[in-house]
């Protein structure tokens, strides 16, 4: 788990802008684009070099920045080379990173400029988070590895997030709940104060989840639901 702050993410040095590949050519890896674009109006940061997706968009590039090739044409990539993966599934997300393993690759935190975090709010950021525009954290919170935080979310006091979370335009975690590994929470659903959320489980949109939900499930409405077990991973 790594600490940071924004004067960790913007390069405050002023140093050269250092080149990012964003996995992920759909909607997301646009929106991933777009947050670069915003952070570097701040202060330039980043080099978009591409992107890449096992699919191929069906254009040659995308907003001004070319299809690259494929996740095993980034793992070759001979040079050092920072990496967002834009991919909104917890476990696909999970799954990619997995397949990113040329030493030459690392993780890039990404978090809008309008995100507040300052060192006296104790938020604790992984590598490769996500976080977008007008999301509000607020202290001792603590985001693992490839959280994705969409447009709009909050977050309470002592909130953990595990590692590959992935919350939707305008979720909302209160204070001291937990949410496990790959858990997705849809656009509007809600996890209220001290409730835990098993690892790969999905709040469906809107749903507000009142009491604690186990792994592996979908769980929808209000209060949520159990609607359906997954098998365990």
């Amino acid at each position: 788990m790594t600490q940071l702050f924004f004067a960790d993410i913007h390069n405050a040095d002023g140093d050269a802008p250092r080149p990012l590949a964003i996995v992920g050519a759909g909607g997301l890896g646009r929106e991933v684009l777009l947050l670069v674009r915003q952070l570097n109006e701040v202060q330039p940061t980043w080099d978009v070099i591409g992107f890449f997706d096992d699919h191929a968009p069906a254009l040659p590039a995308i907003h001004g920045v070319p299809y690259r090739g494929t996740v095993a044409d980034l793992n070759a990539w001979p040079e050092p080379l920072h990496v967002a993966v834009a991919v909104g599934s917890s476990r696909s997300r999970a799954a990619v990173v997995e397949r990113l393993t040329s030493a030459q690759l690392s993780f890039a935190t990404l978090i809008h400029p309008n995100v507040a975090l300052r060192p006296y709010q104790r938020i604790q950021v992984g590598e490769g988070c996500i976080i977008s525009q007008s999301c509000i954290l607020t202290t001792d919170i603590t985001l693992g590895r490839h959280v994705l935080l969409n447009l709009g979310c909050t977050i309470g006091h002592d909130a953990v997030l595990a590692d590959f979370c992935s919350l939707m335009p305008h979720a909302n975690v209160g204070g001291g709940a937990q949410l496990e590994a790959e858990v997705y929470l849809g656009t509007n659903a809600t996890v209220i104060q001290q409730v835990r959320v098993g690892a790969r489980t999905v709040v469906g949109a809107g749903a507000v989840v009142v009491r604690p939900l186990p792994a592996d499930c979908t769980a929808v409405g209000v209060p949520a639901v159990v609607m359906k077990q997954h098998p365990a991973a």
